[in-house]
């Protein structure tokens, strides 16, 4: 069994650095190989570019971008009247990730409209969502490139969100049918909406393109006290043959880099060469 491979979410990590760049430099620094970044809108590609190559770090997922934030938008994929929003987002995302070399795009759903009823909009949600996956699947295979879905949960961290739990997820996934759309295990919000994560995890995996990771309910970083027992949860991600990144998603509870002792554990329980850094 080969050993897990881990990303840096700069987006999370290194919040004492002031730039995406000098995140990015800081997390080749400590030994990561691969890095991740939710919205990289703010700095020109080439930018961010050449400080992952200077770092010696693969980009390996960006999401969507995530529409108005002042009127409360967090993603578009599934927003009413928002599509056209939704298909120049997907154009600008496609430009970053071509730039970046970075093969996955995670297709932000977005919440349900203030003052309307979840259950009463889900079905217009969903039609709205199969349309712009339809599309985006169709842009996304020009280049070669992976859209993924991600459920967040609703129960702390976005009650509005409209995709909530994997099964809602691979649903949909199986309703579109396209073999480039995957989904996004983070298992931050699949703990919280539905536990279960032996099962989920042996369940979904054949159709999962990326994972993430913290500690629930703090969302610290997983040698934090909480719920979820990550050596065992490493141990079944080998055990079940799982071969993407891992993306470090989370809060650091303190300095970040002091945070890092339960990679480096696993690197050195695993004779991984980085785990001298």
């Amino acid at each position: 069994m080969a050993p897990l491979r881990f990303s840096a979410n700069v987006s999370w990590l290194f919040p004492e650095l002031p730039s995406l760049p000098a995140r990015l430099q800081a997390a080749g620094g400590v030994g990561f190989e691969a890095a991740e970044v939710a919205w990289p809108y703010a700095e020109p590609p080439e930018a961010l570019a050449c400080a992952a190559t200077e770092a010696r770090l693969r980009m390996v997922l960006i999401n969507t971008p995530p529409g108005d934030l002042q009127k409360g938008e967090m993603g578009l994929g599934a927003v009413p009247g928002r599509q056209a929003a939704f298909r120049a987002g997907l154009e600008q995302a496609v430009l970053y990730a071509k730039a970046l070399g970075c093969p996955r795009i995670h297709l932000m759903a977005g919440r349900v409209p203030q003052g309307m009823d979840r259950t009463a909009v889900r079905g217009e949600m969903e039609m709205v969502f199969l349309e712009n996956l339809r599309h985006a699947a169709g842009v996304l295979a020009q280049e070669n490139l992976v859209g993924l879905l991600e459920p967040i949960n609703t129960r702390i961290t976005d009650p509005q969100y409209f995709l909530d739990t994997p099964q809602q997820a691979a649903a949909i996934l199986q309703k579109v049918g396209r073999p480039n759309l995957q989904l996004q295990m983070d298992l931050f919000h699949w703990q919280i909406m539905d536990g279960n994560l032996t099962g989920n995890i042996r369940d979904f995996l054949p159709i999962v393109g990326h994972v993430q990771v913290a500690q629930v309910p703090g969302r610290g970083e997983p040698g934090s006290p909480g719920e979820l027992n990550f050596p065992y949860l490493f141990q079944l991600l080998e055990d079940e043959g799982y071969k993407g990144f891992i993306g470090c998603e989370y809060q650091p509870q303190g300095n970040t880099v002091e945070g890092l002792s339960w990679l480096r554990s696993y690197w050195d329980k695993r004779g991984h060469p980085k785990a001298a850094q």
